[in-house]
Order: structure tokens, then C-alpha cells, then sequence
């Protein structure tokens, strides 16, 4: 994927009625190199189809991010899963979507799911599609090659049905699918998340709340990158404050800085002095600063820390975000919001927040941020720490 362009891919699913676990399984995984989509739809509902599901998901993640060949992936699969004998049919089904980050090229492989929708420019596309027999089951290959704009999606039989026998006759069908989402991006901010719950969104309406089957959307569209670099913390050495100050200040994207002192060294190259918004001041976090060319500043323990609780609190989803016009909320938000994200952290330690147990090279604030990273690593964010 081109640097300025971003993958934005958003799962999500509704249980069968009665049911607590969902008999479908979605599960993705990004790297530098490529981006891989696994849904599975394990047959019938409830704990034995998601433990069909999830264990399919598993392992075909797991061997294609080991860059396994695809022939043999799928020979595994094929001879791991059973075959229902009185149906005569997989006990779980799958579609996997690989996308090549350095080309932008793409392949779909699905073995007997619904098929998967492409969109670009807003309209339908046909995927060219070659079907090959691995151990006596028919496996659908299709390929292509994304673009800023296009949309990819991948569905489970519950989707294609909803509303069967309820709403509709037949159920809601691939056709008018395909259009329901050409109408949601021609109307609504396009992103993955949006398209998918409206998706979801009409999915529940047809069933009339009553989910006749497990119901399962992930889709990929491709928008420009939305980056971000928090600066915090003084560098180590002093003389190359204005280095690292030119840095932030060139960066192309979100602009943040956490930490008085670094406020100050910013502020100081700027020629400005840093104004509080006092109406963001709360009984344990000081007010937030500001100044031109950066679109946020606050203190920086307090905030970093209480901006991680909100950000682990709304596991990483901002429409669960609670309001508070605080420097911790506005911090979240900008992580919460960013694509990828660059943490230029100065090691100068602070003796004021200096944990006495702990070594000197190790600061609370170099604790904090690596503990913020990883969470954000575990929900699929770009993220990477400089220390200077």
C-alpha cells in the first residue's frame, strides 16, 4: 500500500437468536508487507460452529502470515475439516483476502461462501474468477488490484439470507447487497467501519430482531492515511532539541505534544509563550496548552496515563469513547482517531516522576508509552517509538 493510503478494515457480527457465541469467525492481521482476512463460518450455530469457525480462522491465519504456499494452506485446511455425511458438506466454510502492501495487489480465496464484493468508484465490479479442485472440494481464486477508494467485503450466509421467510421470500440477496452499499457510499463518510454497520444495521432489520442465522461483514476500503506524532519528553541531548523540533514540525499529519518541558522547547523554537485553556482543567489533569502548528499539547505523565485507561476502557473503539473535554479525552481521541502513529520519545529523565524502585534508564514516562503501544499493537494499530 502506498504510504498515504491506508487499509481500514472492519469486522462484525450478529449472534443467532439464543445463542452466546457466534458461529461465525472473523480475524485479521496487518503487517509492513501485506494484510490478511480470514472469515469463517462454522456450520449450524452456537459453541461447536464457533469452535469450528475459530479453529479454522486459526490456522489459516497462522500458516499464511508464515508465508506457508497457498496450495499447501488450503491441502491442510481441506484435510483438517470434516464433512458433514448426511448434508455432504464442510463442517465450516471460509474466504480469505490477502492484500500485497507493497503492490496494492490482492487475492480472494473462498471455499463455498458468499461471494465477495468489490466496489470502485462507487459501483459494483466483477472479480474474474478461476475455481480449482484441492482434495476433492472446489476452491473459487480471484484477483485484483486496489485502489484508493475501492471496497472489499467478505460475507457469511447470514447476511446474504437475512430476512428470509420474515421480510423477504428469499432472503436479501447478493444483488441488493451490492447496491445497499453503492447507496451507503454515495450518502455517508466512507469508511470500513461506517459501511459495515450499516450493513449489519439493515442485516438485524430484515431478520426483525429476530437473527435467523449467524451474520458476519469484514470489510476493506481504502482511504488516505490519517497519521500522528506525539513528541514527549526532552531528548537526551540538549543540542539537538531544534533537530527533533524540525521534526515534529515537518512531520505531514496530526501534530501532539505531551510534557510541559517540551512544550516549553517547542514553544521556544516558535518564538511563542504556551496559553492554558483553563476550561480543560480537571481535579487531576492540568489544562491543555496552545500553540500554532501543533493541534494539541497537554502535560504529560498524568495525561498519557489517564489517556491510556480511557483508550483500554473503549478497547480502542472511539464510539465508546466518553466525552470530557480534558487533555486526557483530547489525547485519546487523537490516538483513537490516527491511522498510524509515531511516539518521538525523549529520554531526559523528570527526578519529579522518577520511580525510586525503578533504574535510572528506565523513566516512567519510556513505561507508560511502551505499555500503550502494545495495547494499541493488539487492536491492529500502526505503531512505532523513536527515543531520542
Amino acid at each position: 500500500m502506498t504510504v498515504d493510503n491506508f487499509l481500514d478494515i472492519y469486522p462484525f457480527s450478529l449472534n443467532k437468536k439464543g445463542e452466546e457465541l457466534c458461529g461465525d469467525k472473523v480475524k485479521f492481521l496487518k503487517t509492513d508487507k501485506a494484510a490478511t482476512i480470514v472469515l469463517s463460518d462454522g456450520l449450524g450455530s452456537g459453541v461447536k460452529a464457533n469452535i469450528l469457525a475459530t479453529l479454522t480462522t486459526e490456522i489459516l491465519l497462522t500458516m499464511l502470515t508464515a508465508e506457508v504456499p497457498l496450495e499447501e494452506v488450503l491441502k491442510t485446511i481441506i484435510a483438517t475439516l470434516p464433512i458433514c455425511q448426511v448434508r455432504n458438506i464442510a463442517y465450516s466454510t471460509f474466504t480469505i483476502i490477502q492484500v500485497n502492501c507493497e503492490t496494492n495487489s490482492f487475492t480472494v480465496i473462498n471455499f463455498d461462501n458468499p461471494a465477495v464484493i468489490y466496489i470502485r468508484n462507487g459501483r459494483r465490479m466483477e472479480l474474474k474468477t478461476h475455481m480449482e479442485e484441492i482434495l476433492g472440494r472446489k476452491i473459487s481464486l480471484s484477483e485484483g488490484t486496489l485502489e484508493r477508494g475501492d471496497f472489499l467485503g467478505a460475507i457469511s450466509d447470514g447476511v446474504l439470507y437475512a430476512g428470509m421467510g420474515v421480510a423477504l421470500n428469499f432472503g436479501w440477496g447478493w444483488d441488493n447487497i451490492t447496491t445497499h452499499i453503492e447507496q451507503v457510499l454515495d450518502q455517508k463518510p466512507r469508511t470500513a467501519r461506517t459501511i459495515v454497520h450499516d450493513v449489519i444495521e439493515k442485516t438485524y432489520s430484515l431478520y426483525q430482531g429476530e437473527i435467523g442465522d449467524d451474520a458476519s461483514f469484514v470489510g476493506i476500503y481504502v482511504r488516505r492515511r490519517n497519521p500522528l506524532m506525539i513528541f514527549t519528553g526532552p531528548p537526551l541531548d540538549e543540542e539537538r532539541d531544534e533537530d527533533y523540533v524540525n521534526r515534529l514540525l515537518s512531520f505531514e499529519g496530526r501534530k501532539v505534544i505531551c510534557g510541559g518541558t517540551t512544550g516549553n522547547i517547542v514553544a521556544t523554537y516558535l518564538g511563542e509563550t504556551i496559553d492554558m485553556d483553563l476550561s480543560t482543567i480537571r481535579k487531576e489533569l492540568p489544562p491543555i496548552g496552545l500553540l500554532s502548528c501543533i493541534d494539541l499539547v497537554t502535560e504529560g505523565i498524568l495525561t498519557l496515563s489517564k489517556a491510556t485507561e480511557y483508550i483500554k476502557a473503549c478497547h480502542c473503539d472511539i464510539t465508546r469513547l466518553k466525552f470530557d473535554n480534558n487533555g486526557a479525552y483530547l489525547l485519546a481521541r487523537e490516538i483513537l482517531q490516527a491511522d498510524s502513529i509515531l511516539f518521538l520519545v525523549g529520554q531526559q529523565i523528570n527526578e519529579f516522576y522518577q520511580n525510586p524502585l525503578l533504574p535510572k534508564n528506565i523513566s516512567i514516562r519510556r513505561s507508560l508509552i511502551e505499555d500503550l503501544v502494545q495495547f494499541l499493537r493488539q487492536h491492529q494499530k500502526e505503531v512505532s517509538i523513536d527515543y531520542c
